[in-house]
């Protein structure tokens, strides 16, 4: 038993709920005390990291079979390492960029409990656990999306709601039913799921199950619950697109693999319908998502489609049950967190610089802003696969991992889907960068005024984009790490 585990959990929470009555009407004090806060939190989450794997921790017992545990594994490092520091990179962006948009206590309120959740997520040692704080990340992220109060930003919160509600009341119809026929309560590497339990109900149990995945796949944006996605990321703060697009996307992403890997286990779901209907939406949220993100013209909704897409890359690694899959997955997850990350905070600096919202504004963006859309060509160059970066490293795995498995046709058809999604990402993506460094002849280069955005705000952009690029060069620790995790599961 490790107490330790509750800490990087309640001291967010309690601190984000301080932060009003404390009264930190100074800029200054309010930006210092937030900084301890998440930078405190992500040096704790990175000591039980390194020091307490396996540690657990049964914080209360609801009845004889259902408590509120927590335990350290190789996920839960993974996924809470990675969203601590994405929340640290994000909160010092915010400093300078929420001056603009107001209402700073409300903002850190929320921004910072928020990140309480996502550890109760990443530690989780059982569904009803995940489910309890996975319901709190909702409600504490639903303000971050309607901040500016406009109508959109109201009605995109509405949306945002409406649909984590209902695809998390699917899993926890999910919870009802698989508690009943699993050996135990716990996540456990390979599922506990008693096959003989379910006798004559395997058609049922197999429809709960992918209604369970469904639902929790609508905070990966996944077809047909990937709406509220594009509709809450361009009304949103670009701190909370980052972090809406780069983290809580995950948490769903690890709802689904401790349903799939740690109560159910592949073994009943391989070669079922339910794995090709899975490996079908999936592979088509990736084509439509890309051809949406093509086809938008409004910048940070053309990128709010383009994370649709990308989180079913990660998605289709995980239904192809295949550990060469699995880890091109963990590997496009921690890819596509980074590079994301970088370009909705790259579009935030241009639109708090500039006030430009559409693709066609942003010609000789790239003259006035270098630094700004040198790390937004970087991160695109990734997220389209370009070797060495982080994006061409998990899509091989992607490919590989899809010819290896047992899958029929979607042995070809997905990487086929891929390729045709990584000409499509160059396409929304380079076309920007293009425009922004070569505007032709007609642009006022006489003119022209260097509008870069502050250190504060560059700083976060440039470290990121550095890890988006050095992860796919330096990527052997993380393509280890994730076997072991695979070992474990398959």
């Amino acid at each position: 038993m490790n107490i330790m585990l509750i800490l990087p959990i309640l001291l967010p929470i309690i601190a984000g709920v301080l932060i009003q009555p404390l009264k930190l009407h100074d800029r200054k004090k309010r930006e210092t005390y937030v900084s301890a806060v998440i930078l405190i939190n992500f040096a704790i989450v990175v000591f039980l990291a390194l020091t307490a794997g396996g540690s657990e921790f049964t914080l209360l017992h609801l009845n004889r079979v259902v408590d509120i545990s927590f335990k350290i594994d190789g996920m839960s490092q993974l996924f809470t390492v990675l969203a601590s520091f994405l929340w640290v990179t994000a909160g010092f962006y915010s400093f300078e960029y929420i001056k603009h948009e107001g209402m700073d206590e409300r903002f850190y309120t929320f921004f910072v409990v928020t990140i309480g959740a996502l550890i109760g997520i990443g530690y989780a040692a059982n569904l009803q656990t995940l489910y309890l704080f996975y319901e709190m990340m909702t409600l504490v992220t639903f303000p971050l999306v309607m901040h500016s109060q406009t109508k959109e930003s109201v009605q995109a919160g509405k949306k945002y709601l409406a649909y984590s509600f209902f695809g998390a009341n699917l899993a926890l119809a999910g919870f009802f039913f698989l508690y009943q026929y699993c050996d135990v309560t716990h996540f456990v590497p390979g599922g506990s799921l008693n096959v003989a339990k379910i006798g004559s109900n395997s058609t049922l149990a197999q429809i709960v199950i992918l209604l369970t995945i469904m639902g929790f796949g609508c905070k990966a944006g996944m077809f047909p619950l990937h709406a509220w996605l594009p509709s809450g990321h361009p009304v949103a703060p670009a701190p909370a697109s980052a972090v809406l697009s780069g983290v809580i996307t995950k948490a769903g992403v690890l709802a689904i693999i401790r349903v799939m890997y740690y109560m159910v286990g592949v073994d009943y779901l391989r070669g079922t319908w339910v794995q090709y209907v899975l490996l079908s939406l999936t592979l088509f949220t990736v084509f439509m998502g890309s051809m949406l993100a093509y086809k938008e013209k409004l910048f940070k909704k053309r990128l709010a489609y383009s994370s649709v897409s990308q989180v079913s890359y990660v998605l289709f690694g995980l239904m192809t049950m295949n550990p060469i899959g699995f880890i091109g997955a963990l590997l496009h997850m921690v890819a596509h967190a980074l590079i994301k990350n970088v370009l909705f905070l790259s579009a935030g600096s241009v639109i708090y610089m500039t006030h430009k919202t559409y693709v066609t504004q942003l010609k000789g963006i790239g003259k006035e802003m270098p630094i700004t859309m040198w790390c937004f060509t970087l991160a695109s160059i990734a997220l389209v696969g370009i070797p060495p970066t982080s994006g061409f490293e998990s899509k091989w795995y992607l490919a590989t991992g899809a010819l290896a498995a047992d899958i029929g046709i979607f042995k070809y058809l997905g990487p086929a889907t891929l390729l045709v999604s990584a000409f499509l990402t160059a396409g929304y993506l380079l076309s920007i960068m293009s425009k922004a460094f070569f505007p032709g002849e007609d642009y006022p280069y006489d003119t022209m005024k260097k509008t870069e955005a502050p250190p504060v705000m560059t700083v976060p952009m440039i470290i990121l984009t550095v890890l988006a690029v050095g992860v796919g060069m330096f990527a052997t620790p993380l393509i280890s790490f994730f076997t072991s995790i695979a070992s474990l599961i398959m």
